[in-house]
């Protein structure tokens, strides 16, 4: 009777070290930060590694709702103003992935680059490049 006693808390045991390795590796995703200020993507460029999903948090600083849009990507999310937006992308091949504000085509424009290395300093953080304004980014 002991002995089932303890094969059942064992069993407990390693599914709940498990549960919890899970939710720890799903917690490590990448995260990467856009703001829209002023109709144009900051920043206008990020690099991510390749064959990895990661999560854009894109934040709309703006007075009026702009629209984060991707033929690339595949991706549309409508965002508020001041709201933010969770938009998960990848696995992705190496190359350059564009996306642009819906409302505003021709000001807020930005491009995801997909490297091979993964670019992290030594905190951890990912390393993204910045490329203020975005009329030069395509």
């Amino acid at each position: 009777m002991i002995n089932a006693y303890l094969c059942r808390y064992i069993k407990v045991f390693f599914i709940s070290v498990l549960l919890l390795l899970s939710f720890n590796l799903q917690a490590k995703r990448s995260e990467y930060h856009i703001a829209i200020k002023n109709h144009l993507f900051e920043p206008a460029k990020i690099v991510i590694p390749a064959n990895t999903k990661v999560k854009l948090i894109i934040y709309n600083h703006d007075e009026n709702v702009e629209e984060f849009d991707s033929f690339d990507l595949n991706r549309e999310k409508v965002i508020f103003p001041n709201q933010q937006a969770i938009i998960f992308i990848g696995p992705l091949l190496v190359g350059e992935y564009n996306f642009f504000g819906e409302y505003h085509p021709h000001s807020a424009r930005g491009k995801v680059i997909v490297n091979n290395i993964e670019n992290v300093n030594n905190g951890g953080t990912k390393v993204i490049e910045i490329d203020k304004g975005g009329q030069n980014a395509n």
